[in-house]
This record gives C-alpha cells, structure tokens and sequence, in this order.
C-alpha cells in the first residue's frame, strides 16, 4: 500500500474576507473561515441544515491569492491538509485546535448564488 496522507477536501462558503498578514521574514499568512452544509431528515422527517465551520491558513504565494481573490461569501472547493495546534492561555491553560493548511482552492460560484 502507497503512504497514507494526511488531506482533506472542503466545499464551503467563506464567513469573513481573509486576514492577511505578512511577516518580517517576507512569509505571509490568510486566516479565513469556511462553512460546510449538510441536510438531514430529522426523527420527525423534517429538514434540517447542519453547519460546520472550519479555520483554513494559507501560506505563502497561496496566502497572497487568497487575500486577492477571495472574499465573504464566495463558494469554493479546497484541498489541503489538517494540523493540530496546541497553545497556552493567559491563565496558563493549554487548549488545541485544528486547522486545515490548505494547499490549493478552485472558486466554484460568487457571493449567495442560489
């Protein structure tokens, strides 16, 4: 068997126009989010709409497109990869996350076109 990878693929819109930083090193950094939506039948038989949301971070000359192109409330497909972070509060309380690093996105329609 080939080696397993570690990678995702997401179809959402985004919540938020990235934020992008750029870093004394050159590097930069878009933070965004993307919602995922899913319908099921409830015990009832009625409709119902469950939303994820997932923290996507692009880096270098992805970071720069992303910043460029995308924004609140676009549809894209983004394949990348997931990575667990750990950090420590204020109050010296550690807490993880994940985030997908994303690798390469494809805009699939603009804003809220239903």
């Amino acid at each position: 068997m080939n080696a397993l990878k570690n990678k995702v693929t997401l179809i959402g819109r985004l919540g938020a126009k990235p934020e992008v930083m750029n870093f004394e090193t050159g590097r930069a950094l878009a933070r965004f989010t993307l919602a995922t939506n899913e319908g099921y039948k409830d015990r009832n038989g009625q409709w119902q709409d469950n939303t994820q949301w997932h923290n996507i971070n692009a880096w270098g000359k992805s970071a720069e497109l992303v910043g460029k192109l995308l924004d609140k409330g676009l549809e894209v497909m983004l394949e990348g990869k997931l990575v667990n972070q750990s950090y420590e509060t204020k109050t010296g309380e550690k807490r993880f996350s994940t985030v997908v690093e994303l690798n390469e996105f494809l805009i699939i329609s603009s804003k809220n076109v239903q």
